[in-house]
């Protein structure tokens, strides 16, 4: 059995993770000991022991290697999977199961005083739209006209209003964006909660992926129809292009990171044809590895800088 070095950085992410495998690289090239796992690893593959002795004290053992609890530096929580439990048990049993897990592993780990990259606990809260889109309007960041409803009366009601084209996008899972028809809603509408708003006309979007006090920029240019709308329905037509924020917008973001004590967060802003910088969203974890690729910025550096110095310093 292996035991990892003292102030260890953990990495909880998924097997197949490419954009942590970038920052876990970085982490080994300068010198930081790295304990990397998958929630879904337990309790199968990974055990969990932790007395609580001022603060939960103990250690994580995959078979090969141990981590102690109390030296872990900073968490890097990127995209871990669901509990992988065994077959034969019944589905009450199933459930009782990845409670107990989740309650446990995760309650443990979620109570290590260090640097976070980002919380869970933070990142949720970050990631509710709704909630996102009012701090993002109390701060100045200009999001669009919206409503949330299950009434298809008052989301024509709204398009009209707005007396514009209008949009949907989920307020959970990741979907494209899509232009909607107000005459279309009918009773469907009546299923679930459903997010409208006012189209933007843009000149381009933004990219921005801020870790700590670090900004990275990017212009993304459409290159087709689809792109136009939303740019994730067609990346081979995009075009990237380094930007500055504007000072006003970057005061307003800093705001909105210290409001839901986040360390990274990806944005997404419309910039319009007469340069005005309005919010769309925020994804505490959102994906950067591709825009790294493209253009070229130090995210990966960055992030394991940080990483690296621990908590105390997610300003810097």
């Amino acid at each position: 059995m292996t035991a990892v070095a003292e102030e260890s950085v953990l990495v909880l992410t998924n097997q197949f993770d490419a954009t942590a495998d970038s920052v876990v690289a970085r982490l080994y090239d300068r010198g930081v000991p790295v304990f990397r796992c998958d929630t879904a690893e337990f309790p199968q593959e990974l055990t969990m022991s932790a007395t609580l002795e001022g603060g939960w004290g103990g250690n994580l053992d995959n078979g090969v290697r141990q981590l102690d609890l109390s030296s872990v530096r900073a968490v890097y929580y990127r995209r871990p999977e669901e509990f992988r439990l065994p077959d034969g048990m019944s589905e009450a049993e199933r459930q009782f199961a990845a409670a107990q897990s989740r309650a446990g592993f995760l309650g443990v780990v979620a109570s290590l005083p260090c640097l976070w990259i980002n919380h869970p606990a933070r990142e949720q809260q970050a990631n509710y739209k709704p909630w996102q889109l009012r701090v993002a309007q109390d701060l100045g960041l200009n999001p669009p006209r919206s409503i949330i409803t299950n009434d298809p009366a008052d989301g024509r009601k709204f398009a009209a209003d707005i007396g514009a084209p209008i949009i949907t996008k989920s307020l959970g899972s990741p979907v494209d964006t899509v232009i909607v028809d107000p005459a279309d809603f009918d009773d469907s509408v009546r299923l679930c909660a459903h997010l409208f708003q006012e189209w933007m006309d843009k000149a381009h979007e933004v990219r921005l992926t801020v870790v700590g006090s670090r900004f990275f920029a990017v212009e993304i240019h459409a290159g087709s129809d689809a792109a136009l709308v939303d740019w994730r329905t067609d990346y081979a037509s995009l075009t990237y292009r380094p930007t500055v924020v504007p000072e006003s917008v970057r005061l307003r973001v800093r705001a909105f990171m210290r409001h839901f004590q986040l360390v990274f967060g990806a944005f997404d802003f419309v910039v319009t044809p007469e340069g005005a910088w309005r919010f769309l969203e925020v994804n505490a974890n959102g994906q950067w590895h591709w825009i790294e690729q493209e253009t070229g910025m130090p995210i990966a550096r960055s992030i394991a800088e940080l990483l690296e110095k621990g908590a105390g310093n997610e300003g810097r």
